[in-house]
C-alpha cells in the first residue's frame, strides 16, 4: 500500500462536501485531481469507497469505516507537525486568548503566566459573535476558554477545565419574582435576554424559548439588563454572586428542575496546526492542569 496523506485527505473531503466537485473547490483541486485521488486510493486500499450509482457519491460500508480510520491517521499528523512545530519556536512577544468563561475563575494562571513570561504582552478577546472556536479557528486567536459545544471542528483540540452553573435570574422586583414556581409556559410569556453563544448550542436550551427575545453579545450587557428589570436571563452564578447576595437578583424556582443545577463544561480549544511559542505551549499546558468548579446546591464541586 502506497497510499498519501494527501489522498486521506481529499478522502475525508469528498465525504464532509458531499461530491467530488464540492470537495475540489474547498480544497483549491481541479474535480479530475479529487477524482484521481479517490481512484488511486481505492486501488492502494484495494476496496470500493464510494458508491457511484447515485446522482452523489456516497461511502461504502468499506468506506465508512476507513472514513474513521483515515481520520484518525489525519488528526495524528496534525498533533505531530503541531508539536514539531512547539519544539522548534522561541518565545512569542504578544499572545492572544478568546476567553467567554467569567474571568474571575481564571485568575490564578494568568498570575502564573504573568510571573513566568513577563516580557509576553496578552490580548483577551471576546468572542462578538458568541464562537470562540471560530475565533481559534481562524487563527484570531491561539487559545479559546468557552462553554462546551456539542462537536468542534476536526482542525481543532479541546479540553474540559472543568465544570460551572448557570443560573436563571431576574431582578428582585420582576413579576417572575413574586412566584413560588415557575413553568416552561409562564417562563415563555416574559421577555428572555439572551447570551447570543448560548443560542442552541448548549443542552437544554430548546427548552428556554420565549415570545420575546433580547440578544446581547455578552454577559456584562445581560447583566445590566436585567438588573435594569427587562427581562430575565441566564448568566454563571460566578458573575453574579454579589448581585444574587445583595439579593438585587433573585433565581427563578423552575419547576422542571426543582432539585438540579444547570451545570455546562467549560472546555479550552486551540487549533491542532497552530504555530505555538514557548509562552503559548506553557500557557496550554498551566491551562490544561488548571480546574474550575464551584459548588453545587447539595455542597458537592462541580468539578471532581
Amino acid at each position: 500500500m502506497r497510499y498519501t496523506l494527501d489522498q486521506l485527505e481529499t478522502f475525508a473531503a469528498v465525504v464532509r462536501a458531499g461530491s467530488f466537485s464540492a470537495a475540489a473547490r474547498r480544497l483549491g483541486k481541479t474535480q479530475s485531481t479529487v477524482s484521481a485521488a479517490i481512484s488511486n486510493l481505492e486501488i492502494d486500499l484495494g476496496v470500493e469507497l464510494f458508491d457511484r450509482s447515485r446522482k452523489w457519491p456516497v461511502p461504502t460500508e468499506a468506506g465508512a469505516k476507513l472514513l474513521r480510520q483515515a481520520e484518525l491517521v489525519l488528526e495524528r499528523c496534525l498533533d505531530l507537525e503541531a508539536h514539531a512545530r512547539d519544539l522548534s519556536e522561541a518565545t512569542e512577544t504578544r499572545l492572544r486568548l478568546a476567553i467567554e468563561a467569567p474571568h474571575n475563575t481564571l485568575t490564578a494562571p494568568l498570575a502564573d503566566f504573568a510571573a513566568r513570561f513577563p516580557y509576553v504582552d496578552l490580548d483577551i478577546r471576546h468572542a462578538f459573535d458568541g464562537d470562540v472556536s471560530g475565533l481559534v479557528l481562524r487563527g484570531e486567536v491561539a487559545l479559546g476558554i468557552a462553554f462546551a459545544q456539542r462537536d468542534y471542528p476536526r482542525e481543532l483540540a479541546f479540553a474540559q477545565m472543568g465544570k460551572l452553573i448557570l443560573l436563571h435570574v431576574v431582578r428582585h422586583d420582576h413579576p417572575l419574582a413574586k412566584l413560588p414556581k415557575i413553568d416552561f409556559a409562564e417562563l415563555r410569556g416574559h421577555r428572555r435576554l439572551m447570551f447570543l453563544a448560548h443560542n442552541e448550542r448548549l443542552p437544554s436550551t430548546e427548552y428556554l424559548e420565549s415570545t420575546q427575545c433580547w440578544r446581547a453579545e455578552n454577559y456584562l450587557a445581560l447583566l445590566e439588563m436585567a438588573r435594569a428589570g427587562l427581562g430575565w436571563t441566564t448568566l454563571p452564578r460566578q458573575l453574579i454572586l454579589r448581585e444574587l447576595e445583595a439579593g438585587e437578583l433573585v433565581e427563578l424556582p423552575l419547576t422542571a428542575y426543582p432539585h438540579t443545577d444547570w451545570v455546562v463544561g467549560i472546555d479550552l480549544v486551540w487549533q491542532k496546526a497552530h504555530t505555538l511559542g514557548r509562552a503559548g505551549v506553557w500557557l496550554l499546558r498551566r491551562l490544561r492542569e488548571h480546574k474550575i468548579y464551584e459548588t453545587d446546591r447539595m455542597g458537592h464541586p462541580t468539578t471532581w
